[in-house]
């Protein structure tokens, strides 16, 4: 911890977030230990986009699923990070998570790298409408659907069965009648050029890279580690577990994000 607060305190940090932050939220993470409890594999854009079967059991499965990351709430972690970036220490938030609790927390701003789930866009006019209003229209649709949910997962949806997905009546764009969408990256999609740039920048400015509850082993996050390790920029990662990349950190802290990060911020904010 005092090595962690000698890099944090003297400011210009740029901080790099992932689903581990957020498990203190009731949100797992993919690979930390809360994720050991996930059954469902993520979805792929490819499956998403070319499946009817599988995008109805996916909206059915993200339509429970939502119910809980609507009803979320900022835990220590985030709030620990706003204040750190309100005091100035912190200049910028990259997020791998979709669940909007940064915001939340009062951090802004906040680069989304894959996006939101609060938001829906439409594959073929690119209208974009908030996933409150999807919502609504999905329960008018689905007055009788009664399936209940398994464990949430890190990207908004649920554990069911295909038999309890079977019934389920998905919607299309009002404006177009295309194909909605999570405007969220899926897994075989690529991350919007010009968010990665964005962030490529705050990494190259940066004093310091801290790194919170991600364990780095998907390159869309890892590359910005990387990236600040070849610049000489100093890393620190905060994390439940071994990551990727703990060999290009000179600071390393075991230990929930929470608590960890609170302290941190009572000692140098």
């Amino acid at each position: 911890m005092e090595r962690l607060s000698g890099l944090v305190g003297r400011g210009g940090v740029v901080v790099l977030s992932g689903a581990g932050l957020s498990t203190e939220s009731g949100i797992p993470d993919y690979r930390g230990p809360s994720g050991l409890r996930r059954s469902a594999a993520p979805m792929t854009y490819q499956t998403f986009t070319g499946d009817p079967v599988a995008r109805r059991r996916y909206w059915a499965r993200s339509y429970l699923g939502w119910r809980t990351i609507a009803a979320a709430a900022p835990n220590d972690g985030h709030r620990a990070v706003a204040r750190l970036q309100r005091c100035g220490l912190v200049t910028g938030v990259i997020t791998q998570n979709v669940d909007g609790l940064h915001q939340a927390g009062g951090a802004d701003p906040v680069i989304e790298l894959h996006g939101g789930l609060d938001r829906v866009v439409c594959l073929a006019c690119g209208d974009l409408t908030p996933r409150a209003d999807l919502d609504g229209r999905l329960r008018a649709a689905n007055p009788d659907f009664a399936a209940l949910a398994g464990g949430i997962n890190p990207d908004g949806d649920v554990d069911l069965t295909d038999e309890q997905a079977a019934g389920f009546v998905t919607v299309d764009c009002a404006a177009c009648g295309g194909m909605l969408k999570p405007d969220v990256v899926f897994f075989g999609e690529q991350v919007p050029a010009g968010r990665v740039r964005a962030s490529f920048d705050l990494v190259e400015r940066a004093a310091a890279l801290l790194v919170l509850g991600s364990s780095l082993t998907v390159l869309s996050g890892r590359r910005f580690v990387i990236r600040a390790a070849k610049l000489g920029v100093p890393i620190a990662i905060v994390n439940q577990g071994p990551t990727k990349s703990d060999e290009l950190a000179g600071v390393l802290v075991d230990a929930p994000l929470g608590p960890t990060l609170t302290r941190l911020a009572e000692l140098v904010a």
